[in-house]
């Protein structure tokens, strides 16, 4: 695996009661922010327990340290199909090398605890998978896999809770901390993760001059250093009248050096609208004018790279905070330590407790409440956080992933996405939203200059290269955008064969696109076939095209070694 390194000197700053505490190393792997925000909870219910405690992202650990380690604990996800989260993937294909030796991990005691969903054939797939290569690397589980569940009447919860309290009791007997060092109460906070320094200057520039001076010309954009994309269009292609509105937006990537081929996905970094940054600010009793310097409060702690230094309130809480998701139970933990109200904080505990996750569930899950609004619900205990908290209390917003529903050969230095804007009503009586577009359906560039940070990855999905391969592609609503780029790539490189079965309600509401297809139709690049779901009182979708089609699809299969791909 690797040669070990000397060993460590010790500081001369720590006492010998640090020294002898042992140190526990908690990796994640997340796709959606769950797994991070459990491994962050395992952080703190280690330092309550008087364990040194670090967490990392997979992908952002020298995995060659492993040998090092003598306590880790893994938090995975899966997603997709079996497949490892985004951040965990360089990790994955280290820890899987065959000439790896089969003793590599053997000082390493370890727990994994699995986040998935039981209605997916591979089920917490990922952390099956590490547990079995963990110990066949020789390391030392100390109790059973942990599989959290989605499904579950209390979700992941259910499972999560009880074996933590296994985990500990495992931990502590192997690894007891001095007698006389308590364990700190579950009412009293800790430390915070940063320190907000406030200064009394204003810096000359702006927080969205200091991203640009940062950008390096020779760097490719990444979720670390987006590029600022010029929104070239923002076009409805639904119907004024339809319930439905789905976009179609360009975006200019000229000097980017972005490059990509039809399959690939842009990913997207939203902001919170001006009310919710507003109506927070409020609630917190914060100036949006103030400027900070961020400072860890621990040495291994790392500063968020989306942050300028100096920072805006203001820009922290529109670019940074996710106000608007529904709130994790760490959320209402950390909140009611620092209530200083009695009977919210009561309140607050008892959604963070295990006795009260089903009224939780129906108070948050259910109706999709999300952090600002409950904030709002207790004004007295939002008052009281102290900004040093908010990095703690507020998780930050993730990148929203869209397939480009575009080709660089027919639209150069151009980025083209077909996005539905997400709205949906629930019990509460202001329709939930969709962040990011919302965000992206709100900005026109026809009247002043947008920038959107962006950037692309390769998503696995790609398309043969060989002139006269057909390709069937079944595309019903916004699913059609990566046949979209397909079609144009292999138009370009003069490619016929390509069959597009599209589904939408009503030919004359949502049919995007209409004009490019007959166009292609006419020219002999495309064939086409649609179902209008509600253009007939019976309804018909694209499993009934193809079955009336079914010799169609079976001949190009069977005789001409067809493609065949489903995008919902």
């Amino acid at each position: 695996m690797a040669s070990l390194p000397p060993a460590p000197e010790v500081s001369p700053g720590k006492s010998l009661k640090e020294m002898l505490t042992p140190s526990l190393l908690v990796l994640f792997g997340s796709q959606t922010g769950t797994a991070h925000d459990v491994a962050e909870r395992i952080g703190r219910e280690a330092r309550r327990r008087r364990l040194q405690c670090r967490v990392r992202a997979l992908d952002s650990y020298n995995v060659v340290n492993l040998i090092n380690e003598p306590l880790v604990i893994f938090v995975c996800a899966t997603t997709g199909q079996g497949d490892p989260p985004d951040n965990m993937k360089n990790f994955w294909k280290f820890i899987f090398r065959k000439n790896l030796p089969p003793t590599s991990l053997c000082q390493m005691d370890y727990a994994v605890l699995g986040l998935g969903d039981s209605s997916y054939a591979k089920f917490n797939f990922v952390a099956k998978k590490l547990h079995r290569r963990l110990l066949q690397l020789g390391g030392n589980a100390l109790l059973p896999i942990g599989l959290g569940d989605d499904q579950h009447d209390l979700g992941p919860d259910a499972v999560i809770g009880p074996w933590l309290l296994d985990l500990w009791r495992k931990v502590l007997g192997l690894y007891p901390v001095p007698s006389d060092l308590s364990v700190i109460p579950a009412d009293t906070p800790l430390p915070s993760r940063f320190i907000l320094n406030f200064c009394d200057g204003v810096p000359g520039i702006s927080c969205e001059e200091q991203h640009a001076e940062n950008q390096r010309p020779e760097e490719l954009p990444s979720d670390h250093k987006p590029f600022l994309a010029p929104m070239v269009s923002n076009q409805r292609v639904t119907a004024k009248s339809h319930f439905q509105d789905v976009r179609l937006i360009e975006f200019d990537i000229t000097g980017s050096g972005i490059s990509f081929t039809a399959g690939d996905i842009v990913m997207i970094q939203p902001q919170n609208s001006a009310s919710d940054t507003k109506q927070f600010c409020h609630l917190l009793n914060l100036d949006p004018d103030q400027h900070f310097v961020l400072q860890p409060r621990e040495p291994d702690v790392i500063c968020p790279t989306q942050l300028p230094q100096p920072c805006t309130i203001h820009h922290l809480v529109s670019h940074y905070l996710d106000i608007t998701r529904v709130p994790h139970r760490s959320f209402f933990e950390i909140l009611a330590c620092l209530s200083q109200h009695q009977m919210e904080r009561e309140k607050l505990f008892e959604f963070s407790s295990a006795q009260g996750q089903e009224e939780l569930y129906n108070y948050c899950n259910r109706p999709r409440r999300t952090i600002l609004e409950v904030l709002g619900d207790f004004p007295h205990s939002a008052a009281s956080i102290p900004p040093d908290y908010l990095l703690d209390l507020i998780p930050p917003i993730r990148p929203r992933a869209y397939s480009i529903a575009s080709s660089l050969l027919a639209h150069p230095f151009r980025v083209q996405i077909i996005v539905a804007v997400v709205q949906y009503q629930t019990r509460l009586r202001k329709p939930r939203q969709g962040l990011c577009t919302s965000w992206l359906a709100s900005l026109d560039p026809s009247r002043e200059p947008v920038r959107v940070p962006l950037w692309v990855r390769n998503s696995g999905l790609t398309f043969p290269s060989e002139p006269n391969t057909p390709v069937i592609m079944v595309g019903p609503g916004t699913g059609v955008a990566p046949f979209r780029a397909a079609i144009q790539q292999r138009v370009a490189q003069g490619q016929k064969g390509n069959y597009l079965f599209f589904g939408c309600r009503q030919k004359d509401k949502d049919f995007y696109c209409e004009a490019e297809w007959q166009e292609l139709i006419q020219r002999g690049f495309l064939t086409l076939i649609t179902a209008f779901s509600r253009d007939q009182e019976e309804k018909i979708y694209v499993q009934h095209r193809l079955q009336e089609h079914g010799a169609l699809v079976w001949e190009l299969l069977n005789q001409h070694g067809a493609y065949f791909y489903l995008a919902g």
